[in-house]
């Protein structure tokens, strides 16, 4: 038997994929924000020369990158409850995606903190500067230009993998597919739609964070 193409009933359901999507887009927001500010931190404490704050944060970042991101959601979500800490499938999606996004921004934060010559914070103690101000006036922009590319990637990784938080019934796009395609019997019909609405929103997302690095940071740095 021949199967027929009929994309009818999937886009019909149009408003419950737009919801999807629209719930991806939060997810996204809500991880990177947990993402870049906890990578931040990451960063600054695995550079430090204080082994309290170094060493717990370099374990983190080895225990993170090195475990699946489904393992890791699915260790927050069902794990955590036993030992009380009981949350909804969104909380637990935001806080998964959060964290892993936490240890990759991180390793690529202290790349950038680490390409800034020694000179430059030198020259801001010399010039009476803190260590703080130093690193907020002096440091922290020359180095996230140094790594925004890697930044914009790993922002765009972290879009595409709130498709695996659909596995705690968390609401995004995956999630959304695959109660049309249980509706609809239209498998092929369902997540060829998706597969595009992500390659779409990848694009687009990634054309918006270079316009934003033109304007942050120099075009060369963009470009890189």
């Amino acid at each position: 038997m021949q199967y027929v193409l009929d994309f009818t009933s999937t886009l019909e359901a149009w408003p419950e994929l737009l919801l999807g999507l629209w719930r991806t887009l939060v997810l996204t927001m809500w991880g990177g924000a947990i993402g870049l500010s906890g990578g931040l931190c990451l960063a600054v404490f695995r550079s430090s020369t204080n082994s309290a704050l170094r060493i717990p944060s370099k374990a983190f970042i080895e225990v993170v990158r090195n475990t699946p991101l489904l393992v890791q959601v699915f260790f927050i979500f069902f794990g955590l409850p036993s030992l009380g800490l009981r949350m909804g499938p969104d909380t637990g999606a935001v806080l998964a995606l959060g964290l892993n996004a936490a240890a990759y921004f991180a390793e690529i934060m202290r790349a950038g903190i680490q390409s800034v010559p020694k000179g430059q914070r030198e020259a801001a103690y010399a010039l009476g500067l803190n260590p703080t101000q130093a690193f907020l006036l002096v440091v922290l922009k020359p180095a996230l230009s140094a790594v925004y590319p890697a930044l914009t990637s790993q922002v765009i990784m972290l879009f595409l993998g709130t498709s695996i938080v659909s596995s705690i019934s968390a609401v995004e796009l995956t999630s959304t597919a695959q109660e049309v395609q249980a509706a609809t019997f239209r498998t092929f019909e369902a997540y060829f739609v998706i597969t595009f609405i992500y390659l779409g929103l990848s694009i687009a997302l990634s054309f918006v964070l270079r316009r934003v690095g033109y304007r942050v940071f120099s075009f060369s740095t963009v470009r890189r």
